[in-house]
């Protein structure tokens, strides 16, 4: 996304991201486990997409929004931590403003539309478990279709204004971002003119998208233990409480991390700098890296999908024999 920034409002060419000035001179011990991370969220969601892709078996709606969870998250991780990279490793600090703006566009785009599929997917599993038996006449190819292009405009067109409203502010004199990449409340704190209207825009965001559906995912999460609840068997209970265990431990990371950024942006006098901004940089890259290992570990389908999958691509010639032995090894752990 580029924008053309008026050279009157805004007079430096390039911003300069500190990264995390506390511990400079351990910087490059940090960027092992954010390399790590950023390999494992490309390698396990493309992984995970591929499997949902090729398995005729995972053609169903939860699936579809696992796959465009995937995506995203693919996605998010591709935004931000390749730029912390050179600045660990390089100390390749510079970003043109235009750069800049595009980041923190996409960041809160991704953010939103993670949160949405998030609602996506505990509306489906509230569908399945509290409707058993109208759940393939509601949660249709068409629904899941309407609701993932929803899950896309919504964030994307409430996050437009974010990037304009940053890049029409003064920036006259300091151009230093005290963060590891273009966070919007980092950016326009820097700049000369009231920055009011930018943080009334940012609670709106917050409020209309992560708010709204956190209220919603909870209520339907309470429904759902409300019906478990009532259900005779404890063989059925158990069923139902394991098919959205995964779902509720990536859903109480992602906002939990997300009240926590919130709490510490608000209690910056309270709260070290470099602890923030570290913060902000593992919620970027530790979900992608997370989300796909713990569907991939706990739901059964889908670690077969993936055995499957790379068991073909050995006797094809794709992969090395050793990828499936230490799955094989995996899998002792993982069904007995």
């Amino acid at each position: 996304m580029l924008l053309v920034v008026n050279s009157s409002s805004m007079q430096v060419t390039e911003f300069i991201l500190i990264g995390l000035p506390g511990i400079q001179r351990w910087q490059h011990w940090l960027s092992i486990p954010l390399a790590f991370l950023l390999l494992v969220a490309v390698l396990a969601n493309a992984t995970l997409m591929a499997t949902i892709f090729r398995e005729d078996s995972l053609h169903e709606p939860m699936y579809h929004f696992l796959a465009m969870l995937s995506l995203i998250d693919l996605l998010l991780s591709m935004v931000t931590t390749p730029k912390i990279l050179t600045i660990l490793w390089f100390n390749d600090r510079a970003i043109h403003p235009n750069a800049c703006f595009a980041q923190m566009f996409f960041v809160h785009c991704f953010l939103g539309i993670e949160s949405g599929i998030f609602l996506a997917m505990a509306y489906d599993r509230y569908i399945a478990i509290c409707y058993p038996l109208r759940y393939t006449s509601i949660i249709t190819d068409a629904f899941v279709l309407k609701v993932l292009i929803l899950t896309f405009i919504r964030p994307t067109c409430l996050s437009v204004p974010v990037p304009i409203f940053a890049a029409q502010l003064n920036y006259c004199s300091s151009h230093i971002v005290e963060h590891s990449f273009c966070a919007n409340i980092a950016v326009t704190k820097l700049a000369c003119s009231k920055i009011r209207l930018n943080s009334i825009y940012q609670l709106v965001i917050a409020g209309s998208v992560l708010g709204v559906d956190l209220v919603l995912i909870s209520l339907s999460y309470c429904l759902i233990i409300l019906a478990v609840l009532r259900l005779r068997t404890q063989g059925a209970a158990t069923k139902a409480f394991s098919t959205c265990t995964s779902h509720c431990i990536l859903i109480l990371f992602f906002y939990s991390t997300l009240m926590v950024l919130a709490v510490t942006n608000k209690s910056e006098e309270h709260v070290s700098p470099d602890f923030a901004i570290l913060l902000n940089v593992l919620h970027l890259i530790v979900p992608p890296a997370l989300n796909p290992l713990v569907y991939g570990v706990r739901t059964k389908e889908i670690n077969l999908g993936i055995r499957r999958m790379l068991r073909l691509g050995v006797e094809q010639g794709y992969f090395c024999g050793g990828l499936v032995i230490g799955l094989e090894l995996d899998s002792l752990f993982i069904f007995h």
